[in-house]
């Protein structure tokens, strides 16, 4: 069973970094694409960042980039997101997520996603 576990999330002041990760178990995650969301209350989930299977693609939120970067450590089946020059716009929880399938780009949309992990709250005060 594919399982997803976040951490890393806290309080920061604005202006300050957080590195969130992802850990994969259940399978190697080396073959799929994966992705960041947030949900801030009472707002629908949205995408932040996502990354291909190999690690050369990128794809970000215009809210996202130049701020945040998304990396993937495959030896060690852990996705991250360094959140640099954070807002209070940025409190959220934050989820990551993966599909089902080998080598299907997932891109933006949270519905292409298959797994989700339990998410880690971020919060940034002003």
């Amino acid at each position: 069973q594919v399982q997803l576990v976040e951490s890393g999330g806290g309080l920061v002041q604005a202006g300050g970094s957080l590195r969130l990760s992802c850990v994969t178990s259940g399978r190697t995650s080396s073959s799929y694409d994966m992705g960041w969301f947030r949900q801030a209350p009472g707002k629908e989930r949205e995408f932040v960042a996502a990354i291909s299977w190999s690690g050369g693609d990128t794809y970000y939120a215009t809210s996202a980039k130049d701020r945040f970067t998304i990396s993937r450590d495959n030896a060690k089946n852990t996705m991250y997101l360094q959140m640099n020059s954070l807002k209070p716009e940025d409190t959220a929880v934050y989820y990551c997520a993966t599909g089902r399938s080998k080598f299907v780009p997932l891109r933006t949309t949270s519905g292409s996603y298959d797994y989700w992990g339990q998410g880690t709250q971020v919060t940034v005060s002003s």
